[in-house]
């Protein structure tokens, strides 16, 4: 079953590594402090999910689409040079809007802890793979894409985001699984 997913154009393909270039899209988020990240992306799915079941002030039920986002939480110290260190308060979990929707026509979810924000066009490298969504595997990605940026002179711009593509009814061998890190190249 096909559903939507933001529209992006490939620049550099490189195995299992992309360099994408996304139009903008909308998203509805949330904050979830927790230390876990399956503990964070279980509660903030659910809470976004009421949200697209019609928890939201049109009460109307929004079609689901792909991805869903992880985001760990960053803490931004000033510095020189500046640096970004990972903190361990909480995850931000999003859910993709169908493409349809502007900041104007999407329903404004009833739950205050839900935002509904503009993601800007962008450019993003990424790594696709299948597998189980465990922190350790998604670390394990992320380093890898981290790595192949500094190898091919990208530089990162913006914090890892981890994109699930599938329900977890999927067979692990079967999900789609990305990290994605937005260039500043």
């Amino acid at each position: 079953m096909a559903i939507d997913e933001p529209a992006y154009k490939v620049i550099k393909s490189d195995g299992a590594i992309e360099i994408r270039e996304y139009q903008s899209y909308i998203v509805a988020e949330t904050f979830i402090a927790a230390a876990e990240m399956d503990d964070a992306a279980n509660a903030g799915f659910k809470k976004l999910f009421k949200y697209i079941s019609g928890n939201n002030t049109s009460n109307s039920g929004i079609t689901m689409t792909a991805p869903v986002t992880t985001t760990r939480s960053e803490k931004i110290e000033m510095t020189a040079p500046v640096t970004t260190m990972r903190s361990s308060d909480g995850y931000t979990i999003a859910f993709v809007m169908p493409l349809q929707f502007t900041l104007a026509t999407t329903p404004q979810p009833n739950d205050t802890t839900i935002r509904i924000r503009e993601i800007a066009s962008r450019i993003v490298a990424v790594i696709r793979f299948s597998g189980r969504w465990t922190e350790s595997s998604m670390t394990e990605h992320e380093q890898e894409l981290i790595q192949w940026m500094k190898n091919n002179g990208y530089s990162a711009a913006g914090i890892p985001v981890i994109a699930r593509y599938d329900p977890p009814f999927m067979p692990w061998f079967m999900r789609r699984n990305e990290i994605q890190i937005e260039t500043g190249k």
